[in-house]
């Protein structure tokens, strides 16, 4: 069974692999070392990794996991960058990223493409087009 956390944050590339800072939905920066350390923050961070990766029914359970979680963004943005196959991550399954990334195919970076409709949505839908430019 897969660990929660199989790859090492400070083997990652994102978040702030772009070079600027990158903010958390709990409006936490996550620049320098923190840019490795999100994980630190995440809801589940103690959840026993055999919760998150299941099958069926037991993971709309996980995914309740991340309600709310203050890097639900990040962690969903890492797993489809990272195309991770298994658990849940950003409050989606595999199959639903595997179904994101079928109908998404040009995206490039899904950190980028997540952060811009982050900003806009905090921005309200008339003050910037983030989303369309990204991706």
């Amino acid at each position: 069974m897969p660990w929660a956390f199989a790859v090492p944050f400070s083997d990652c590339a994102c978040p702030g692999e772009g070079g600027g800072p990158d903010w958390g939905e709990d409006g936490v920066g996550v620049d320098g070392e923190d840019q490795e350390t999100w994980g630190e923050r995440a809801v589940c961070r103690t959840a026993d990794p055999d919760e998150l990766f299941v099958d069926g029914a037991a993971q709309n359970r996980a995914k309740a996991l991340c309600t709310g979680c203050p890097v639900r963004t990040e962690c969903l943005a890492h797993a489809l960058d990272h195309r991770i196959e298994h658990g849940v991550w950003g409050g989606m399954t595999e199959r639903e990223r595997r179904a994101l990334l079928r109908r998404r195919p040009l995206v490039t970076s899904w950190r980028r493409l997540l952060e811009a409709a982050r900003s806009e949505h905090v921005a309200g839908p008339d003050e910037g087009q983030a989303w369309d430019a990204a991706g």
